[in-house]
């Protein structure tokens, strides 16, 4: 396991989490450092695609003090958010790739947008991430020629292309198969392992048995820490998922 000695990446003090003005969650006080794994699960509806779109200031954040990436939520300005974003990558269930786009130009479609310009530091980074996450030779790939866990590793190569210091990774396994997910587990932590701090909510609890690691839970309001050894049984899992 990773030591966590650096300063933490979030930092969250008697936060609450509102989504058109109704309480979703309350008194979230916790930090997360780089380099950690951090599950977030919770039965749908229970608040984890509005904790994460709070931390990337989707979602205003109207009560308590959060620092994400060196940006006090409670006070950012909309013009920084962007810059706020460029710090953080983030992996959606649906992918959110351009259809009508290669891997390549899906890529630097993004590269454009936040800012780089350099032609061959651009291709330098497109290779590096594509490496990263097991696509090398897949550039000129459409999206739709990939398969739903490739397409998955589009949107992760996208994730890192910043070089972020978190990675948010909202149920990216939803639409995938056992075996795929297992794989984009696996390359999730690899993440994590060098040194970026990953948080990826999820309905899988199997992964626990494949990979024990700090696990947050949103219930009845709030999100509460469950200890990392503690075995989450198959009726659980039923129950959580109705």
């Amino acid at each position: 396991m990773t030591e966590h000695k650096q300063e933490p990446i979030v930092e969250l003090s008697n936060v609450s989490v509102l989504q058109r003005n109704n309480l979703v969650l309350s008194d979230i006080s916790l930090n997360i450092h780089k380099g950690e794994f951090v599950y977030l699960i919770g039965r749908t509806g229970s608040g984890k695609s509005s904790f994460m779109r709070t931390l990337y200031a989707d979602l205003p954040l109207l009560k308590g003090n959060a620092t994400v990436a060196g940006y006090q939520l409670e006070n950012i300005k909309e013009e920084e958010v962007p810059f706020l974003r460029r710090k953080l990558g983030i992996v959606f269930q649906d992918f959110q790739l351009l259809s009508d786009r290669n891997v390549y130009d899906n890529l630097i479609f993004v590269m454009k947008a936040t800012g780089w310009e350099d032609k061959t530091k651009m291709d330098l980074k497109i290779k590096e991430v594509l490496e990263r996450t097991g696509l090398s030779g897949r550039e000129k790939k459409m999206t739709h020629q990939l398969s739903g866990g490739e397409q998955q590793r589009v949107s992760i190569a996208r994730a890192l292309l910043n070089d972020p210091d978190l990675i948010l990774a909202d149920e990216p396994t939803g639409n995938l198969d056992p075996d795929t997910s297992l794989g984009i587990l696996q390359l999730m932590i690899e993440i994590s392992k060098n040194g970026k701090a990953v948080i990826m909510a999820t309905h899988n609890y199997s992964f626990f048995k494949r990979f024990s690691a700090r696990t947050l839970k949103c219930e009845h309001g709030i999100i509460i820490e469950m200890p990392q050894r503690q075995q989450i049984n198959p009726q659980q899992q039923v129950e959580e998922d109705r």
